[in-house]
């Protein structure tokens, strides 16, 4: 687990920059507390800091560079497929000098060029100075668990694991309006936008090639989703079923090695409990970590959790919260954030994370599996549309009465209410405008209504549709429901639960591996048809069926619960003068200049109402923006 960062300079106005790596370097010290690096030649230079997950030989830190001397990388990340890789490139005539995934990465881009990224099974994000040919090669793992940013103009280029270290060397602070448009709609930035203008998110599955002023970006992987063979699958489901516990028992064997104390988080649901499941198969006494809320009761899904760790015999831990643990660490979080994000399920993962560091230093989980076979309520409301009848018609039917009873997340009948609203104007709309709806919080009419003019006037209608329709272009009115799940897989995943997850273990100096997201398991995934994943009476089934052998029954016996962090009491009560006297305050918004005074003045007349709906976390989203700003803009 690391960071890494880095300048290739165009001018000698841009070499000016390299002064700053290694302030750029240590912005991210959580990242990698254990030792830092730099390399510096002519017009590029490279920062590194290093968490020691493996007992690395001699040589095994970064930068490292080739016993030529013209090859250097930087590489954050973990690769689990080197060893074999590694015995490959020995019986060609290659020498190594460390046991590392490093060496290994830097010797087969040496003898295969940009292609070897197709045979790395791993999350990464990388980089490699040829000094011979002057150039620079940057790229991003396929599913975009590590993060990678980029900085371009005509004197230099920028990248950094994160917008920390993009500060550091001094990136223009300038606003991008349409991600703030979309932020307040999704509460998070999709990429390949960010909260400023000229810094760009790296996509998934993409690299960079440097060379001269010349820059050239190439998709090497997507998800290979072909609906005709999909609905032609010639498994049986018996045999899906198989073939998917072959696959991911395999996938979590490779991110189970590790020098470092290892564990698993165990929610109690059923894709963590599958990972230890398998994880308990192949190593003894695993550690696995639980959080329960007392104050929360609902939500409590610990009793769940120790079933399957007493089945299992593993080392299990139970951080049990109280709603002030969950308060007490709201600045931390809101400290750490350095581009806005308001996914407020992060605040419960950064204390997962801080709690499960102090006794292990590697963590599998179960991310990804809800976007990849169906396991989200809005999946299971997409399934219902498209298969229509009595009970679907009657909801729509009953949209006047949706409208009008009070809606909130923070009570069992308000939740129900504001889904059968949400169901009912998707049986109206069209799959790319309900899967939009059902993405976020905001409608973009109320968004723009949170903005001062000016902010409306620089919010480019154009723009905003562009990447509007970027993100449902895998929607098609006569796909099906994978494609819904394909979508999912390059804006949610990505962009809030793979981001969250990255955040927020970063921050604690935790590396987090899934193995649901290899890219063996995904693949095949989207190889199954619709009716492997859902029907009228079960989400995310080939998963539920595949492991119900290895899992308690009891865990097949209640709903998905998830998580609310309880906001609206925090705002009603001891966040109140953080929002009338501070960051929401009449005169802070207006001396700031880019939301509507009135606007928000509205909103928090809705907050303090009998009938707030879904309106604390659009209250968070301002916050944490409001909070990001005093930090990076004043």
């Amino acid at each position: 687990m690391c960071g890494i960062t880095g300048v290739f300079a165009f001018t000698d106005a841009g070499r000016r920059s390299l002064s700053a790596l290694h302030a750029s370097t240590d912005a991210i010290i959580s990242r990698g507390p254990d030792s830092q690096g730099h390399f510096v030649y002519d017009r590029c230079g490279l920062g590194f800091r290093r968490l020691a997950i493996l007992d690395l030989t001699a040589d095994g830190n970064q930068p490292m560079t080739d016993e030529s001397g013209r090859y250097t990388i930087v590489f954050n990340g973990e690769i689990f497929n080197f060893k074999e890789l590694r015995q490959k490139l020995i019986k060609k005539g290659h020498r190594f000098h460390s046991q590392t995934d490093t060496e290994v990465i830097l010797q087969l881009y040496i003898a295969e060029g940009r292609g070897f990224l197709k045979k790395l099974n791993g999350f990464f994000g990388l980089a490699i100075y040829d000094k011979e040919e002057d150039s620079l090669f940057i790229a991003r793992d396929r599913m975009g668990e590590k993060p990678l940013l980029v900085y371009r103009d005509e004197d230099k280029m920028f990248f950094a694991s994160e917008m920390k270290s993009l500060l550091a060397l001094g990136v223009p602070r300038k606003l991008d309006y349409v991600a703030l448009s979309h932020y307040l709609q999704l509460n998070y930035i999709p990429g390949p936008a960010t909260i400023f203008k000229g810094v760009k998110k790296l996509l998934p599955g993409h690299y960079l090639f440097i060379k001269g002023g010349k820059v050239v970006k190439k998709r090497y992987y997507k998800i290979p989703y072909d609906p005709k063979k999909t609905a032609k699958n010639k498994l049986s489901y018996e045999d899906q079923q198989k073939k998917l516990v072959e696959l991911l028992d395999d996938a979590t064997a490779r991110r189970l090695v590790a020098d470092v104390p290892l564990g698993a988080f165990l929610s109690g649901g059923i894709d963590s409990s599958v990972i230890v499941a398998l994880a308990s198969r192949h190593t003894q006494h695993l550690n696995t970590f639980s959080i329960g809320y007392r104050d929360e009761p609902f939500f409590d899904e610990t009793k769940y959790a120790k079933l399957v760790a007493e089945r299992y015999k593993t080392n299990h831990t139970v951080f049990s919260l109280t709603n002030q643990d969950l308060y007490d660490h709201i600045f931390d979080v809101l400290d750490y954030i350095d581009e806005p994000f308001a996914d407020s399920s992060a605040l419960a993962v950064y204390i997962l994370s801080k709690r499960t560091r102090e006794k292990a230093t590697v963590a599998l989980s179960g991310d990804g599996a809800d976007e990849m076979f169906a396991g989200y309520n809005k999946h299971m409301g997409e399934f219902q549309v498209r298969q229509g009848g009595f009970k679907a018609e009657a909801v729509t039917g009953l949209n006047l009465l949706w409208d009008v009873l009070p809606k909130s997340r923070n009570s069992f009948f308000g939740n129900r209410i504001r889904q059968f609203q949400r169901f009912s104007r998707g049986m109206l709309s069209g799959p790319k405008d309900r899967y939009w709806d059902w993405a976020t919080f905001v409608n973009e009419k109320d968004a723009r209504n949170l903005l001062s003019a000016d902010s409306r006037r620089k919010v480019g209608k154009k723009l905003a549709e562009k990447r509007r329709k970027d993100v449902l272009q895998h929607l098609h009115a006569d796909g099906d429901l994978n494609e819904v799940l394909l979508t999912d897989m390059n804006l949610v995943l990505p962009y809030d639960m793979l981001a969250k997850v990255d955040l927020m273990s970063m921050a604690n100096s935790l590396e987090v591996r899934p193995p649901f997201l290899d890219p063996n398991v995904v693949n095949f995934a989207f190889s199954l048809p619709v009716e492997s994943k859902i029907d009228a009476k079960m989400k995310k089934k080939i998963v539920q069926d595949a492991f119900r052998p290895m899992l308690p029954e009891e865990l097949y016996k209640r709903p998905k619960h998830g998580f609310e962090v309880p906001l609206l009491k925090w705002f009603r009560n001891e966040l109140r003068p953080l929002i009338e006297d501070d960051l929401l305050s009449d005169g802070f918004i207006e001396a700031q200049g880019i939301f509507s005074v009135d606007g928000i003045r509205a909103l928090k007349t809705q907050l303090f109402s009998r009938n707030p709906g879904d309106v604390h976390a659009r209250i968070w989203a301002l916050i944490v923006f409001q909070h990001w700003w005093k930090r990076h803009m004043m």
